[in-house]
This record gives structure tokens, C-alpha cells and sequence, in this order.
């Protein structure tokens, strides 16, 4: 979102008709038609929340960030960008900021992982259908991870990574969930998992666009190493999709080895874009499969597609990112 003070903010890379009047607040309206129009079960703010270099106070504007999920009672969930710290509060503060919001799922830190860096790691379990025999089962996994900001090692300039105290956490988060939901089921099922974070992983720049479904007008801006954190998921087994921001002009899902690696294209009036070029959000739905006896089951299939904020919402590239019948191309 990049979020600073509201109205007082102005629009970036907008085109000349629509700069006057513009600013932070056509950001809110695009929450608040994309809430309107898809009635969504859970929002995930992907980082970059608030553009700290240009919000006069942190809270304020986080506070105005998150307003209209808060105001539809929807629950949201949040991680930290590579921006969120750079006004009034550190990466600490603005992660005890949000865990303190209303209606957010979001989590300071594992319980469990008593040393863990960065701030924003948790996860969460999408309940089945209640009086299913999937009800208090998770059917669906959601990993978030704080992909830190800059590096803070001299002889790796660039931007953070994903560390192995994260890594390691979600490693063995993954494990159990899937020992759990192995034990709970009378057959073979399966919960899977989708992950989020903020500064997309070298591995996105394996794609051309003979192998993605969207566009890529810049570099990925990824860390200048490679920490691993991709084939820790391969390895995991049950993650099927990957959302991160930070590139505003990509808005891409490329699949390799089994996993979608996704882009959302840029979402604030406040971040930079591309003059002509609409902001966006991406859209996942989960579906359920029915069981023999009527009622609902694992989930099926994860559908994706991004909606412009033109004049129509407009719903472009639908693709299917996982399912259930399909053997994923390696």
C-alpha cells in the first residue's frame, strides 16, 4: 500500500487526468471495492504497508492502512516490508502495532520459536466446513514470514532474506501440521500450503513469459544471495503457491518444481507504478471437494485471478494454481 498521511499524500506514476485530488485515500477505495465486490474470507497485506520515510506518525498511518479491513470486521493478516520500519516506529514496533489491531490474525512471533529473527512469522490453519469430517481440521495452511529488510551483513549489499532460525520454524510448523493431519484422518488427505512474504526469492527470476501467466516489466528485486528458502519448501511437500510484493510492475504466477511463485502487481496509489498501468490486487479462492455423502471435504483446487481498479473491477488472467487431480509439471 505504501500508505503516509492520507488525503495530504499524493499519487505516484498516475496519469495526468488523474492526479489532481489523488493520494493515499484512492488507496482505501481500492480496499474497500475489492472487499465490496469479492466479500472475501480473509485479507492478506503482502508489506510495505506504510511508506515510513513519508508518514509523519507510524501508528497514524498504519492505522489508516488497515481502516477499512478493520471497518468490514473482516480478519487480515499482515507482514512486514522493506519500508514499514523507516518512520516513527522500528520493525518491532510497527509488528506490536498491527498484532494489536482489530480483526487481525496477524501474530508477533511464534511462541514456540524462542529465537527467531525478523518479526511477522506465524501461521495460520483454515478450518473444514463445521459438521464435516473436516471440522477443527485444517484443510488449508497459510505461512507468514518476514523477509527482513536490508541485508546487515558488509559483504552482502542488497536487500534481507529469509533466515534459517525462519526457515527451520517453518520446516518443522510444516512437519507437524502434516504429521497431524495424517493422524486425524481415517484416509489419506491433504492440507495445502500457501506461504507470504515480502521480497520475492532469486527464484523468480527463472521465468520468461512463455512459462508465466502476467506480465514482467521490471528486474526481481530479490536478495543479492540465495538463502535456500525455495528448495526448504520443495522439500517441505506441502506448499503449492508462494505471494510476495515488493516489485510493483510484475503481477506473474511462474511454477517451478511443484510451486507457483506469485506477484500481485502493484496495489498503492502512493508506491511507484506505471503511468496507464492499473493497479491491482490478486484474488485466491479455495475450493472444496463434495464428499460421497453430500457434504464437504479437502480442499480441491486454489484458483487465482487480479482485479484492476478501472472503472469495472476488471478480472484478468484466471488460472488454476494447484489441484487435486493434476500432476504438477516438474
Amino acid at each position: 500500500m505504501h500508505y503516509a498521511d492520507g488525503k495530504t499524500t499524493p499519487c505516484l506514476n498516475v496519469l495526468p487526468s488523474q492526479v489532481h485530488g489523488c493520494s493515499d485515500l484512492n488507496t482505501s477505495a481500492f480496499i474497500q471495492r475489492m472487499i465490496q465486490a469479492g466479500k472475501p474470507n480473509l485479507i492478506v497485506f503482502t508489506g510495505d504497508n506504510i511508506f515510513g520515510f513519508e508518514a509523519k506518525d507510524s501508528a497514524k498511518s498504519l492505522n489508516a492502512a488497515f481502516a477499512p479491513a478493520i471497518a468490514a470486521g473482516i480478519p487480515w493478516a499482515a507482514v512486514l516490508g522493506n519500508h514499514d520500519q523507516q518512520g516513527t516506529l522500528s520493525r518491532e514496533g510497527v509488528m506490536k502495532h498491527i498484532v494489536g489491531l482489530k480483526h487481525t490474525l496477524s501474530q508477533f512471533n511464534p511462541s514456540e520459536a524462542h529465537i527467531i529473527d525478523g518479526f511477522g512469522n506465524y501461521n495460520l490453519e483454515v478450518g473444514g466446513v463445521e459438521g464435516s469430517g473436516f471440522a477443527n481440521k485444517s484443510v488449508l495452511n497459510l505461512y507468514f514470514l518476514d523477509s527482513g529488510d536490508y541485508s546487515t551483513v558488509p559483504s552482502i549489499p542488497g536487500y534481507g532474506w529469509i533466515k534459517p532460525s525462519q526457515q527451520l520454524w517453518f520446516q518443522r510448523t510444516s512437519a507437524k501440521l502434516q504429521r497431524l493431519h495424517e493422524a486425524s484422518m481415517a484416509k489419506k488427505s491433504f492440507a495445502p500450503g500457501l506461504v507470504y512474504f515480502h521480497i520475492p526469492l532469486p527464484e523468480f527470476a527463472s521465468f520468461d513469459a512463455s512459462n508465466f501467466t502476467g506480465v514482467r516489466q521490471e528486474g526481481i528485486s530479490s536478495a543479492s544471495i540465495n538463502s535456500g528458502f525455495f528448495t526448504t519448501m520443495v522439500e517441505a511437500g506441502d506448499v503449492k503457491a508462494v505471494f510476495t510484493g515488493h516489485d510493483h510492475l510484475n503481477d506473474f504466477c511462474g511454477q517451478m518444481t511443484g510451486i507457483q511463485l506469485c506477484y500481485a502487481g502493484g496495489f498503492g496509489y502512493h508506491a511507484y507504478g506505471k503511468v496507464g498501468w492499473s493497479r491491482r490486487a490478486r484474488v485466491v479462492v479455495a475450493s472444496l471437494e463434495k464428499t460421497d455423502e453430500g457434504g464437504w471435504g479437502a480442499v480441491k483446487s486454489i484458483k487465482t485471478w487480479k482485479r484492476l481498479d478501472d472503472g469495472h473491477l476488471t478480472a484478468i488472467d484466471e488460472q488454476v494454481l494447484w489441484s487435486k487431480n493434476l500432476i504438477p509439471k516438474v
